[in-house]
């Protein structure tokens, strides 16, 4: 297997609690003290996404809620265009790559605007074919699409609409699974290997987007074949919200990509027998036949 070097994703999505100040500050901290590549937020038009009963039901867990309702909940943690175009800015003025996961179509639309390197379609809306549809005719950048919650045959029919597209060559598609957070077991990273001799060679890249607590996970998953690792990113684990105890904090991202950058300098053969470095001790430590006993 040939390594490339890891590219990591701080998903900020709405862990900022509606606060664009919040979100500033993570991005300089995701790019300045965790040194990862790119951030990643949540583009929602909730009047599309959400069904009247949805908007006016209670948030499922009270406790994480930031509106009576949770349709006021979603609106309170949702920035519009000018807010995302605000925080794409500021990342470029970073030096990190801004992007954003979209819901529905008009939001697909208005990050599209903004000419990200890349969006993100999560694992709820990978059978939205009308809006991977319209990325695909539309939208030039990679387009990234998670498989949690995703059965083999809707599998299929996501690469096929892009390979009818001619669009695969764009296509990152990430192990997942849906949970927040995840027990080990239920990481299941041999997915990883299912995905790669299925579809390596069709689509861009394979990614792995993590739901579960620590940073061992991730790294097997980059030495399975995952190049990319994305996962959720807080200030704060014990802020309110159904994302936090399922996120990194800033010490934990920063260590995820020193760790992934240490496995991708590792795995390689040696590039002669005896290295450099091993001389020095061959010389003193290897034990010696004696001529007689040759």
């Amino acid at each position: 297997m040939q390594y490339i070097e890891p590219f990591v994703v701080a998903e900020i999505g709405c862990n900022h609690k509606g606060d664009i100040n919040i979100a500033k500050e993570m991005i300089e901290a995701a790019a300045i003290y965790c040194k990862v590549d790119a951030v990643k937020f949540q583009k929602r038009c909730n009047n599309e996404l959400l069904t009247l009963e949805q908007r006016n039901a209670p948030h499922p867990h009270p406790e994480c809620s930031y509106g009576k309702t949770y349709g006021e909940h979603r609106e309170f943690l949702e920035f519009n265009a000018d807010q995302h175009r605000e925080l794409k800015e500021l990342c470029e003025q970073m030096n990190i790559i801004y992007s954003s996961s979209v819901w529905d179509l008009t939001s697909a639309k208005e990050i599209a605007g903004l000419n990200p390197k890349f969006i993100k379609v999560p694992s709820a809306c990978n059978n939205h074919y009308e809006m991977l549809g319209w990325l695909c005719d539309n939208y030039g950048g990679e387009i990234h699409v998670s498989l949690g919650m995703t059965t083999y045959g809707e599998e299929e029919r996501l690469i096929k609409l892009f390979e009818d597209r001619k669009r695969h060559k764009d296509l990152v598609v990430y192990i997942c699974t849906s949970g927040y957070p995840i027990s080990f077991e239920d990481a299941c990273l041999l997915e990883i290997t299912r995905i790669r001799d299925t579809y390596e060679g069709i689509v861009k890249r394979i990614g792995f987007s993590g739901h579960h607590n620590g940073i061992a996970v991730d790294v097997a998953a980059y030495t399975l074949g995952a190049s990319i690792i994305e996962r959720h990113y807080t200030l704060n684990r014990t802020w309110k919200g159904t994302d936090h105890a399922a996120s990194l904090e800033p010490d934990g991202l920063r260590k995820l990509k020193r760790d992934l950058m240490a496995a991708y300098k590792a795995l390689t053969y040696k590039e002669k027998e005896i290295l450099d470095v091993e001389m020095v001790q061959r010389e003193k430590l290897k034990y010696r036949i004696s001529e007689e006993k040759k």
